[in-house]
């Protein structure tokens, strides 16, 4: 399976509940990146990265410029078209949207449905096929001995992770991964973005991740891209991301650098109405 490629231009986006004349959370953005890369985006809270994934997700149409994924425009497509793009994406929020009372085995197997007819999508959640297959995805994320467990009985990190195994089955060709490694340790964490940077390589396919921890970031990824304020400050390669180009895009939010959690009243994504469409 090839990666999707995507083109921004000049690409303004709001969020659902911004007021009428609210400024857009991106503002002015252009960005290419080709079928197959593998890119990360980082900056201090309220930069924009949510935004910027659910943009990329299809789930905000733009205010302003454009988005086109393999040349075509997602919002000129009709709705059944628009339904079979999204169904080539994966986008793994923060904290997985996972039914409380479900089995992580049905969890992760519901990363199949969109490419599924509704016949086999209903028998598949009423018994699950593919167990075995859903065993695979979590042992890779030290998660194996979970597989029928109730999704209300596993932890914060534990749920992160089976958001992140549901992106092993899935039939993506784009995955957006935002913030994924939150609640993990940094021995966990380390190993997440190892299997999703592998496997991402060995499948082509494209992949954009948001991370708050930047040392990681700049080992995982080659590609950076620094957000602040709904702006692109740099995109290069993790090589040349130095401290002063770190210090520069955190001023004011070094605590965020540092690694340590945000002061009280500090504006974040997280802190706005998130979008409500999710791709299994």
């Amino acid at each position: 399976m090839a990666g999707l490629s995507l083109a921004l231009d000049q690409l303004a986006v709001r969020h659902p509940a911004a007021g009428v004349g609210a400024a857009p959370a991106l503002v002015d953005f252009g960005l290419r990146i080709g079928p197959g890369e593998q890119v990360v985006v980082i900056g201090p809270s309220g930069a924009g990265k949510t935004t910027l994934l659910h943009a990329l997700a299809c789930a905000l149409p733009p205010a302003s410029g454009s988005l086109r994924m393999e040349g075509q425009d997602p919002w000129s497509l009709g709705a059944g078209d628009l339904r079979r793009l999204r169904g080539r994406l994966f986008l793994a929020p923060q904290t997985p949207p996972l039914p409380p009372r479900q089995r992580v085995v049905t969890s992760v197997l519901a990363a199949r449905l969109p490419g599924m007819g509704l016949g086999a999508s209903l028998a598949s959640l009423l018994k699950p096929r593919g167990a075995a297959d859903a065993h695979a995805a979590l042992e890779r994320f030290d998660l194996g001995d979970k597989l029928w467990e109730r999704v209300d009985r596993l932890s914060g990190g534990e749920r992160q992770r089976v958001g992140l195994a549901r992106a092993l089955l899935s039939p993506a060709a784009l995955w957006l991964i935002d913030e994924p490694l939150s609640a993990l340790d940094p021995t966990r964490a380390a190993l997440a973005m190892r299997v999703l940077t592998q496997l991402a390589r060995e499948r082509s396919v494209t992949l954009v991740a948001t991370l708050h921890q930047v040392d990681l970031a700049l080992a995982s990824f080659p590609r950076v891209l620094g957000l602040r304020e709904g702006r692109l400050v740099f995109d290069l390669p993790a090589g040349e991301v130095d401290r002063d180009r770190l210090a520069h895009l955190y001023a004011s939010f070094e605590h965020e650098l540092l690694g340590a959690p945000p002061a009280a009243g500090d504006a974040t994504d997280a802190s706005r109405p998130a979008a409500s469409v999710m791709h299994c």
